[in-house]
């Protein structure tokens, strides 16, 4: 079953993505996962088996392109369909929204997240991806 993660869901959801390699020290997982369930056009959605959770993506938009990040399964319940369903619902969620692209990166040595990706149909784009990180300033109260 995959349904809408709520603020309860942080703790399983984070330790999931850490289970799957999907953090960097630089990313604040926890900030992370209530930037999507605040924001206005993102949300993350959950696979659930029992009183688990199996799986996750993040989902959102700029009005234009959709993007998914921390797409994760259970190690041991991969190659049983359920990340397909997690993008399947990702990319509904973008539909219903009337997004007409959709988008994630991947790290160019992640073999396997690369390879999931073609089996499910996504070609790579012709884009560099360029960036850096903002810093933040205090604002006085």
């Amino acid at each position: 079953m995959i349904a809408d993660a709520g603020a309860d869901d942080a703790a399983a959801v984070v330790a999931l993505w850490h289970a799957c390699g999907l953090t960097r020290p630089w990313n604040d997982p926890d900030a992370d996962f209530a930037r999507a369930l605040n924001g206005a056009t993102s949300t993350i959605l959950v696979a659930r088996q029992g009183e688990g959770t199996v799986g996750s993506v993040m989902v959102g938009h700029d009005g234009h392109r959709g993007w998914l990040y921390y797409l994760a399964v259970r190690p041991d319940l991969r190659e049983q369909g359920i990340g397909a369903a997690l993008f399947d619902a990702a990319e509904h969620w973008l539909r219903i929204r009337s997004v007409p692209k959709v988008q994630l990166m991947v790290r160019e040595d992640n073999d396997a997240a690369l390879a999931f990706y073609d089996r499910i149909g996504l070609e790579r784009q012709g884009v560099v991806v360029l960036g850096r990180f903002i810093q933040h300033e205090k604002h006085p109260h």
